[in-house]
Formats: structure tokens, C-alpha cells, sequence
């Protein structure tokens, strides 16, 4: 099951502000070549993700799940002058693929590509984090969550794909792997009282988290 309709989606595109001549080829380069396109954030929330960039003029964003590196473009697009996007991708080869995508960009020099595990390689990142963007393996989110939180700023933002994971966590009772891991991230986050949150029905569903 699919939480959002074919026909939703294709409305919320047609009103939807269009992607960039970049974004449009790293989306028809991902879909023509690699064997999962599915994981590309895709048009409406590549824009959402831009938005929220843009209100928050982010200095530092991390990114957990580089893929090719679309929705990195996408949260780049929002930056200040002196700011810069770390983001972390486990799979060679799609890290080369993003790299090659962010060099044909205007913000080539404000992303930093990191390949390897994430939980490996974030205690070396000393930053403060102004935006977060979880889109990487569902059962490492909670850690990710955990690691990442105490280095988000007061008032910054946690932005977590994926938490309706295709409708698998709204069946009665929820299995799988993946959709196990997914609900019990989002029962974590709402049993937090560091953060508050919403879920957005955008895609396969994007839980938006603010520090206090």
C-alpha cells in the first residue's frame, strides 16, 4: 500500500514550484540508470526541502544518506555565504555519482561528501547543526537520531524521510524489518520532550522535528 495516491502526488507536482535544470537531469539520470531510482526524494519534496533550507538560512546542514545526491542540491540551495552541507553516503559508488552530480553545481565547494557508516564517521564532525536530513537505513535511525540530537542548535531542525514507509505502519499489527524499525523511531520521537514534531503526508511521509 502506497499512503499517497498517484493522483495526489501528480496534483502536488503540477502546483509545485518547477526543479532546476540540474535537479531535472540528476532525477532522469537516477531513473534511466541506477536499479533503486525510488529512493530519489523526487520534485515536491525537493522543494519542500529547499523551503525549509531557505527559511532557516542553515550555516552547517547534515545529511544522512547522500543517494545521488539530489536532495543534498535541493537543501544547499538555502545556505548563508559562509555555510557549508556535510553528508554522509555508505555506498561507493553512489557517492560517486553524487560527487560528480554536487561538481556540476553552484555549491559545489560548500558540500562535503563523507563515505562510510555514518555512526562511524559522525563523532568526528564537531559541528552545530542548524538542519538535519535523515534518508538513510531505517533501522540505524534511532541511533543516528540519538547521536545527531545533542549537537542540533536550540530551535534547529531534525527533517526524517520515510516514516509511513510505504503504508507498512499503518497495517494491523506492523511487520517487517524496516517498518518495526520506522514506528518505533517515530514513537521514540513523540515520547521525546527535548523536541516537538509533526509528521507531513509528503512522499512516503517526512517527520518534522524542532529542537526546543
Amino acid at each position: 500500500m502506497e499512503p499517497i495516491a498517484d493522483i495526489v502526488q501528480a496534483y502536488a507536482d503540477q502546483f509545485t514550484s518547477p526543479e532546476d535544470e540540474l535537479l531535472k537531469q540528476v532525477a532522469a539520470e537516477t531513473y534511466a540508470h541506477h536499479a533503486q531510482p525510488h529512493m530519489l526524494s523526487g520534485h515536491v519534496q525537493g522543494k519542500f526541502l529547499e523551503m525549509i533550507s531557505r527559511l532557516l538560512q542553515p550555516r552547517r546542514i547534515l545529511e544522512i544518506g547522500t543517494f545521488t545526491g539530489y536532495s543534498a542540491l535541493c537543501l544547499a540551495k538555502g545556505l548563508l555565504k559562509d555555510g557549508q552541507l556535510h553528508t554522509i553516503e555508505l555506498r561507493e559508488s553512489d557517492a560517486a555519482v553524487a560527487r560528480a552530480n554536487f561538481d556540476r553545481s553552484n555549491a559545489a565547494e560548500k558540500i562535503i561528501l563523507h563515505v562510510g557508516n555514518a555512526l562511524s564517521l559522525l563523532p568526528a564532525l564537531r559541528e552545530t547543526w542548524d538542519l538535519v536530513f535523515i534518508d538513510a537505513d531505517k533501522t540505524g535511525y534511532i541511533d543516528y537520531y540519538n547521536m545527531v540530537l545533542p549537537a542540533v542548535r536550540s530551535g534547529g531542525v531534525i527533517l526524517a524521510d520515510n516514516v509511513l514507509f510505504h503504508g507498512q505502519v499503518l497495517e494491523q499489527p506492523v511487520s517487517g524489518k524496516n517498518a518495526l524499525a520506522i514506528q518505533a523511531f517515530n514513537e521514540m520521537v513523540r515520547n521525546d520532550d527535548r523536541v516537538e514534531q509533526v509528521l507531513l503526508t509528503i512522499r512516503d511521509g517526512l517527520l518534522l522535528i524542532r529542537k526546543k
